[in-house]
């Protein structure tokens, strides 16, 4: 199975920081958001990984290289100023993803490992939904035992991670549209599946989380001496 990191985005409420830095690459804990994403998927047995681009483009590749010392090879694919948003951007990747696939936002933190779900035989997705944060207190979908649902039951938020299979977009355009309408006419239909993840997870659009998040982790770090991490890299 492969993988998608979505890291195209502009990040307007991230500014000034990046201005100069696609958002993936922020710090927090020492090292690139982006990071931690890479070495959960190398832990959970991935070796293949697309990245989209858009804002500051050339730096991302320029700082992540080919992914070798993660033990992945990344595939960058470079879209179109703007950007294609979520769904334009998987929908873009489907020649590069095959049949099943896990989609992950560049900009969120997560300590769920990236082990793929059981996908049931007639679903086209499984998300991971997470409690309400403060900034999103209305939720998105409803989750009714393992299924989710656009109204009914408590509303979590959707975390930004998902496996899906390559049919969920048959049929759909290339160009620019979000994700959420495509995953909703598969929720009306009865074929989206889901998780509810307790655990820490972080959405980080704003400069106040990215530190906040900064000083979580850089209290886990351990100290070193004289030791350069090379996911730092």
């Amino acid at each position: 199975m492969k993988a998608m990191i979505l890291a195209a985005g502009r990040g307007e409420r991230m500014r000034p920081l990046t201005d100069h830095t696609p958002k993936p690459l922020l710090p927090a804990g020492g090292r690139p958001l982006i990071v931690y994403h890479l070495e959960k998927l190398a832990q959970a047995g991935y070796r293949e990984v697309v990245v989209n681009l858009a804002h500051l483009a050339e730096k991302i590749p320029a700082r992540l290289g080919d992914g070798r010392r993660w033990g992945l090879r990344i595939h960058y694919l470079r879209e179109p100023p703007g950007a294609l948003d979520t769904g334009g951007g998987i929908r873009n990747a489907l020649p590069w993803l095959g049949e099943r696939f896990l989609v992950i936002n560049g900009d969120v933190w997560t300590d769920r490992p990236l082990t793929p779900p059981t996908l049931g035989s007639a679903d086209l997705a499984h998300l991971v939904l997470v409690d309400n944060p403060p900034h999103h207190p209305e939720g998105d979908f409803a989750l009714v035992h393992g299924r989710v649902l656009d109204s009914g039951g408590q509303r979590l938020t959707f975390a930004g991670i998902g496996w899906y299979r390559a049919a969920l977009f048959h049929g759909l355009p290339r160009g620019r549209y979000p994700l959420a309408p495509v995953l909703r006419r598969a929720i009306r239909r009865g074929r989206v599946a889901g998780e509810r993840h307790r655990g820490h997870w972080t959405d980080v659009g704003t400069p106040e989380r990215l530190h906040l998040l900064d000083q979580e982790l850089g209290a886990r770090r351990p100290p070193t001496v004289g030791v350069t991490d090379a996911g730092d890299a």
